[in-house]
C-alpha cells in the first residue's frame, strides 16, 4: 500500500506541472491569435455598405478580410478575391484647427516647436479586390502605427499580395 501512495505522488508532482504548462501554452496561444487577428481601424473610404470615416475592427477570419462596427452589418472580403494590399505609413496632424491657431499666434518661432509635437504616425492599409462580377474596388484603411503590419503579415501568410511603401511625410 505504501508502495501504491508514493508512486502516485511522484506521479502527481511530475504530472501537475506538465498539465499546467500545457494549459498556459494553449491559452496563450488563443490570446495571441484573437489579439493580433482584431484591430481598431478607420475605414477612410471604399468599403461598400460603409459611410467615409466610419470606425470599427478589422480582422482575418475564416479566409476573410472583415471590418465590423459596433453598428450595422459586419463587411466580409475573401481573401481570394484580393489583388493586392498596399500598407504605408504616414505622420498626421492632428489636434485640427485649435493646434494650428496656437502655432500661428505662438511669437518667436514657438509654433514650429507645437507642430513637433502636434504630429502621429498612423498606418494606412489600401486593399484592391474584385466583386463578384470581377469588378475592381478599392478600400483605405487607416490604423495605428503598427498595426497595419501585423494584419498585413496575416493576410499575407494567406496568400494576399503584400506590397510595403516607404513613409511619407503628410501635412
Amino acid at each position: 500500500m505504501n508502495n501504491t501512495i508514493s508512486l502516485w505522488t511522484a506521479m502527481r508532482s511530475r504530472l501537475i506541472p506538465l498539465v499546467c504548462l500545457t494549459t498556459i501554452l494553449l491559452y496563450d496561444r488563443a490570446n495571441a491569435a484573437a489579439i493580433s487577428s482584431s484591430v481598431h481601424a478607420t475605414v477612410i473610404l471604399g468599403l461598400q455598405g460603409v459611410s467615409k470615416n466610419s470606425g470599427g475592427e478589422l480582422s482575418i477570419q475564416d479566409d476573410a478580410f472583415v471590418f465590423r462596427r459596433s453598428e450595422g452589418p459586419l463587411v466580409r472580403i475573401p481573401i481570394g478575391s484580393i489583388d493586392r494590399v498596399i500598407l504605408t505609413q504616414e505622420d498626421k496632424q492632428v489636434g485640427g484647427t485649435p493646434v494650428a491657431l496656437g502655432r500661428a499666434a505662438t511669437p518667436f518661432g514657438g509654433g514650429r516647436v507645437i507642430a513637433l509635437f502636434a504630429h502621429k504616425k498612423y498606418d494606412f492599409l489600401t486593399v484592391e479586390y474584385r466583386g463578384g462580377r470581377g469588378e475592381l474596388h478599392g478600400v483605405i484603411c487607416q490604423l495605428n502605427k503598427g498595426q497595419g503590419q501585423a494584419l498585413a503579415d496575416e493576410m499575407e501568410k494567406m496568400g494576399a499580395h503584400i506590397e510595403r511603401e516607404v513613409s511619407h511625410e503628410g501635412k
